[in-house]
């Protein structure tokens, strides 16, 4: 303990240590690194288009009429809106009219697949019934929820999401084997 003491005693010079001031930086100059980074990155981009324009004829130069295009061109980018706020979208589910599939591909996934046989698996070895009879060649709960997905039998559906939110729940029976 008096051992502790003394080392802590050693460094108490440490604790009286005053911190320096923070000098705040005013708005204007933050607003003008902000346009200046902003037009940065756009300027950037602009020069990196003129480059990759200017790569296509790189036997010849670019006539006069082809250089007037290409400013004409980045004055329409320069006067492009940014947008930088997206407006909220509230998912919406998209209706299943007439078995018709509108979000992926018609078959499963083997993602949706493996997901399924997984679950399926799952509730099998934790005592669910099985939808089909036990096939002889079953040895673990995967081998029958296999079966039971070959023959469409699990009674699941299926949700498949677009990036801006909006779903499609699909039942099984909906998909082609």
């Amino acid at each position: 303990m008096i051992r502790l003491y003394n080392v802590l005693r050693k460094f108490s010079y440490l604790a009286n240590v005053k911190e320096p001031e923070l000098v705040e930086a005013s708005p204007v100059e933050e607003e003008l690194d902000a346009e200046v980074e902003e037009n940065a990155g756009l300027n950037k981009a602009l020069d990196t288009y003129r480059k990759l324009i200017d790569r296509k004829d790189l036997v010849e130069p670019l006539t006069e009429k082809e250089q007037d295009s290409l400013e004409k061109r980045i004055k329409e980018i320069e006067n492009r809106e940014v947008v930088e706020k997206i407006e909220e979208h509230d998912p919406v589910e998209i209706p299943c009219e007439k078995n018709k599939i509108t979000i992926g591909p018609p078959t499963l996934t083997r993602f949706e697949k493996a997901r399924i046989m997984g679950a399926r698996a799952l509730q099998l070895s934790l005592g669910a019934p099985p939808f089909i009879p036990i096939p002889k060649t079953a040895r673990i709960s995967l081998d029958i929820s296999m079966e039971e997905l070959e023959q469409r039998v699990i009674p699941i559906t299926i949700r498949r999401v677009l990036p801006n939110g909006d779903y499609q729940n699909i039942p099984i029976d909906y998909f082609e084997k």
